[in-house]
């Protein structure tokens, strides 16, 4: 079977060819986002990572594709429903890194209550060593918001409490076990979470439920200088919501590994190349999160969370599995909605 293997992370190129003997294995340095080439269309299976696009039209391109193999949780930059609607499976990797994004959750949160970015780039840019200017505050102590408590949301309640700080959390489906076990406080709402919270740290899916979750209204209930960490998916946050509520001063900050349109912060050319209707809200956003790149206040990273060596292993053993299983009839971990 020909299988076109779109962006691989440096080395894991070896790591998929060994874990797929028999197959032909084809590799594409760059996600692709508009078309597939045409000398891959004929490939029967297509595996891509977040940064990359796979629309309606890009699947009716390859007639016998059979499977599309996501290296990721997340699946919402695939037209998962027109693939499922042509028999194709499509498949994702239901666990990964989540100790390691739950680590850089906490990597943004330190950054952020000590100052270290700000303090470094001072000393590196000019010397300056005032230390008044980089007065931050402890962990220990304060309450943190957990919104979502799967793997990752259960890792970073073990890390908070690791730092003797206070846990309350938020899930639509509260696991009452897990919280019997851990002494956490699940609250009957996101507001009710954040009007208690020192800092909130988002770890749930991309959904119409979760859309915006962190918006005008529910920021105007948060508690006075609340700071908002967001590993997850960029679409849980009013971008410019959150904005407008750190320069009020009613936010005390933000660390954004992800946001809304993040893919036009590091590409801008593609918002004034592509032959594509970008409508107002797409611009505010995009305004909104270079205002954020400004704040001293903010850390904004680009999409890093996941990136261990541990992580990008697991991710890639599991999204090799998913291949050989879906094209023997087998298939694992589907996308299922």
């Amino acid at each position: 079977m020909k299988i076109l293997y779109c962006a691989p992370y440096e080395g894991e190129r070896d790591i998929a060819v060994e874990a797929l003997p028999g197959h032909e294995v084809i590799f594409t340095d760059q996600p692709i986002r508009t078309e597939i080439p045409d000398e891959h269309r004929d490939a029967q299976a297509l595996s891509v990572f977040v940064d990359s696009v796979v629309t309606a039209e890009m699947i009716d391109s390859m007639p016998d594709l059979k499977v599309i193999a996501l290296r990721s949780t997340g699946f919402d930059h695939v037209d998962y429903a027109h693939a499922q609607e042509k028999g194709i499976v499509v498949s994702y990797v239901p666990h990964y890194g989540s100790q390691t994004v739950a680590e850089y959750a906490f990597a943004l949160m330190l950054a952020l209550s000590r100052k270290a970015y700000a303090a470094y780039d001072a000393l590196r840019s000019d010397g300056s060593r005032d230390v008044k200017k980089y007065e931050g505050f402890d962990l220990k102590g304060k309450t943190i918001g957990v919104i979502g408590t799967g793997a990752i949301g259960r890792h970073a309640v073990g890390i908070a409490q690791g730092f003797g700080m206070q846990v309350i959390a938020f899930d639509l489906y509260p696991n009452e076990e897990f919280a019997a076990e851990s002494g956490i406080v699940y609250k009957e709402s996101i507001q009710a979470v954040l009007a208690e919270s020192d800092l909130v740290t988002l770890h749930v899916p991309s959904s119409p439920e979760n859309y915006h979750m962190i918006n005008a209204e529910s920021l105007a209930g948060a508690k006075e200088g609340m700071y908002v960490i967001n590993t997850a998916r960029g679409d849980l946050v009013d971008t410019v919501a959150l904005t407008q509520a750190i320069q009020s001063g009613h936010i005390g900050g933000a660390g954004l590994d992800v946001y809304e349109g993040e893919k036009f912060i590091t590409d801008e050319m593609e918002l004034l190349t592509q032959d594509v209707e970008i409508g107002e809200a797409v611009w505010r956003s995009f305004a909104a999160e270079h205002a954020l790149l400004d704040m001293p206040n903010v850390i904004v990273t680009p999409h890093v969370a996941f990136n261990s060596v541990e992580a990008k292993k697991e991710i890639t053993d599991t999204t090799t599995e998913n291949i050989l299983k879906a094209l023997a009839g087998e298939p694992q971990f589907e996308v299922k909605k």
